[in-house]
C-alpha cells in the first residue's frame, strides 16, 4: 500500500504575531512542532504498512525550517518525506491551500491512500482534507476512527454527529482521521541513528503540475481575512483575605452583579 501522509508545522505557542497588511501569522522565529493530530495520521499510515506493506511519504507546505517536522516522521518510521516551500505559496486561504497540496502530491508520485489529521491547531477549519480530495477528484471519508483494508479499497468508521457510519472507500482515496483511531508511537532513538541525515525533497512551485502563479497563495485565494489580532490580556486580579474574606467576596460579587 502506497501511502501519503499530509503534516504541518504550527506555533508551539499561542504567543503569535500578525501581519496587520495580510492577516496571516508571522511564523519566523516562532518556536514550531508537529501539529498534534498529524501524529495520529502518521501512526494510522504506519499500522497500515506494518499489516499491508508498502510506503510512507509525508509531505508539509512551510518555509525550510519545516524540515524539523519531516525528521520528526522520520523516526517515527516515514520512509520518504517532502516540503513544498515557495513565497508564492504564502497566504493561502483553505481553497489555495488543499489545491497546493493536491498538486504537491501529485507532483511526488501516485498514491493509493492519502491520510490528513482531523485538523490543524493553527487553523482549526478541518476542511483542507477534504478539499484536496475534491481537488484531486477522489473519494474521502473525515472524522474516521477506525480503517480496515479491504481488497481494492478501506472500510472505515465515521463518527458523525448523531450516528457511526461505517463505508467502503476504494482506492485511491483520502481519509481525516481522529485523535482516539490509535495511541502515536514515540519518535525511536535507534531509528533517528539510523536515519542520519537523511535528505529531505524540497520541492517548489514550479515543480507541481499546474505552475500558473494566480492559482496560489494570496492570488488564489478565494477569501481574504479583513481583520485580525490577537486577544488582549488585559486581566486583572484582587486578592481578597482576612477572617472575614468570604463576607467581603459575597458582598464584591453583589456589587458586580454576580449575585
Amino acid at each position: 500500500m502506497n501511502i501519503f501522509v499530509c503534516i504541518k508545522q504550527v506555533p508551539a505557542t499561542n504567543k503569535v504575531e500578525v501581519d496587520e497588511k495580510t492577516g496571516v501569522l508571522k511564523r519566523a522565529g516562532v518556536l514550531s512542532k508537529l501539529n498534534p493530530y498529524d501524529l495520529y495520521a502518521l501512526e494510522t499510515a504506519l499500522r497500515l504498512r506494518e499489516r499491508c506493506g508498502g510506503k510512507i511519504s509525508v509531505g508539509t507546505m512551510g518555509p525550510p525550517q519545516a524540515q524539523a517536522v519531516v525528521r520528526e516522521a522520520y523516526m517515527m518510521g516515514a520512509d520518504e518525506g517532502y516540503v513544498f516551500s515557495d513565497r508564492r505559496l504564502g497566504g493561502a486561504d483553505v481553497l489555495a491551500t488543499s489545491y497546493t497540496l493536491s498538486q504537491a502530491i501529485r507532483s511526488t508520485g501516485d498514491y493509493d491512500l492519502i491520510i490528513c489529521g482531523r485538523q490543524t491547531t493553527d487553523g482549526d477549519t478541518a476542511q483542507v482534507g477534504p478539499a484536496v480530495a475534491e481537488h484531486m477528484g477522489i473519494p474521502h471519508a473525515a472524522w474516521v476512527s477506525a480503517v480496515e483494508p479491504a481488497g481494492d479499497g478501506i472500510d472505515v468508521c465515521q463518527q458523525l454527529q448523531d450516528v457511526i457510519e461505517t463505508v467502503h472507500i476504494p482506492f485511491p482515496c483520502l481519509i481525516t482521521v481522529q485523535k482516539d483511531i490509535y495511541m502515536p508511537r514515540l519518535p525511536s532513538l535507534k531509528t533517528a541513528h539510523e536515519i542520519g541525515q537523511k535528505p529531505v525533497n524540497i520541492l517548489s512551485l514550479d515543480d507541481f503540475p499546474d505552475t500558473d502563479e494566480t492559482h496560489y497563495g494570496l492570488s488564489g485565494s478565494a477569501t481574504q481575512v479583513e481583520r485580525i489580532f490577537p486577544p488582549e490580556n488585559n486581566v486583572t486580579r484582587e486578592v481578597i483575605s482576612g477572617p472575614d474574606s468570604a463576607q467581603k467576596l459575597i458582598e464584591r460579587l453583589k456589587s458586580r452583579k454576580f449575585l
